[in-house]
């Protein structure tokens, strides 16, 4: 690894440019009282979109579930996607597992 004076300040800001986020990353927060914690259980929670703009976060809108803030989140070429319908879900299958007390 180079010194800290040895790498020029092009390869210094290339490098942190590629750490940072991009502008126009979308994410959902849970409306619900409590800590930010296990969002993927409760799909029933409305959202608050929110959008990433280079400096700080933006509220874009807020949606009744997550299924309808899905569509809000994930997007190609500014287009939203829709979710898979036939997508099968693995939670909480039946069975023993190494994790699983017999």
């Amino acid at each position: 690894m180079p010194e800290p004076d040895d790498e020029s300040l092009a390869d210094w800001y290339a490098a942190r440019q590629r750490r940072r986020r991009p502008a126009g990353t979308r994410d959902a927060l849970t409306l619900a009282p409590g800590p930010r914690r296990a969002a993927h259980l409760f799909q029933d929670t409305p959202r608050l979109v929110m959008e990433w703009d280079g400096h700080c976060w933006q509220p874009v809108a807020v949606a009744a579930s997550y299924a309808d803030a899905y569509p809000l989140i994930v997007r190609r070429d500014g287009e939203p996607i829709a979710p898979q319908e036939d997508t099968p879900v693995p939670l909480l299958r039946k069975g023993p597992g190494r994790h699983r007390k017999p």
